[in-house]
């Protein structure tokens, strides 16, 4: 029996066996590190998990299923120092893509039975 995409994506976010992967906010999001994402997940020789080895096609999936991108929220620092510091983070952090969907959620795993291809 094959998982659906959703259930496939809980199963990995779950095993723990991936670093590019996580839970975020709680459980309410999810984090994906793309360019280690691509390699660790996309890029994997005959054990593909999705039927795609591109980030844009996984994305596509996440949003037919109702996933929508988050953005970070950071409130800028005044002194200049730390608006480099902040900067060079949010550098870092680009790479990071944040998913929220209400019914994948990591308290309420049977939410994940609504959680329908649009």
């Amino acid at each position: 029996l094959s998982l659906r995409f959703p259930q496939k994506l809980w199963k990995m976010l779950e095993s723990g066996k991936f670093q590019s992967i996580w839970w975020s906010e709680g459980g309410k999001c999810v984090a994906i590190n793309k360019d280690l994402f691509e390699m660790e997940v996309l890029g994997r020789e005959g054990q593909q998990v999705f039927h795609t080895q591109k980030i844009k096609s996984f994305t596509r999936q996440l949003n037919a299923y109702g996933f929508t991108k988050m953005q970070r929220n950071s409130q800028r620092s005044a002194s200049l120092p730390e608006f480099l510091s902040e900067e060079a983070a949010a550098s870092a952090h680009s790479q990071i893509l944040y998913y929220y969907n209400p019914s994948f959620n990591r308290e309420h795993p049977w939410l994940l039975e609504t959680c329908k291809r649009r």
